[in-house]
């Protein structure tokens, strides 16, 4: 079972991205039912929930996102996303994303790199 974040990069301060994170080895119907969630941390900082959303499509986000990171999920393709708008210096980190499987055992992706800066 693995988990694979993309679409980190550069943008400017005020810009846009979205974040994808595909998992594998996992079926549609399990995966569908499996809380997901994203992570972030930054230099020198504790790793730390940015948003997560449940098999029911609960979600919850961070006093620092609300209203401008929107988590999603595509169960159709075991994948889920993170838009990021209106992005601060300080939302420059590493972003990981977790999945919790029935059994409450946890996989992480990899990471990938968001840096904002003019």
């Amino acid at each position: 079972v693995q988990l694979q974040a993309s679409g980190g990069g550069l943008v400017q301060p005020g810009g846009s991205l979205r974040l994808s994170c595909a998992a594998s080895g996992v079926s549609r119907s399990i995966f569908s039912g499996n809380a997901v969630a994203w992570y972030r941390q930054a230099p020198g900082k504790e790793r730390e929930r940015v948003a997560g959303m449940r098999g029911d499509m609960s979600t919850d986000y961070a006093d620092s996102v609300k209203g401008r990171f929107t988590i999603s999920r595509d169960n159709a393709k075991n994948t889920v996303y993170l838009q990021m708008s209106s992005l601060k210096p300080e939302d420059t980190a590493v972003y990981y994303c977790k999945r919790v499987n029935d059994y409450g055992y946890t996989y992480w992706g990899q990471g990938t790199l968001v840096t904002v800066s003019s």
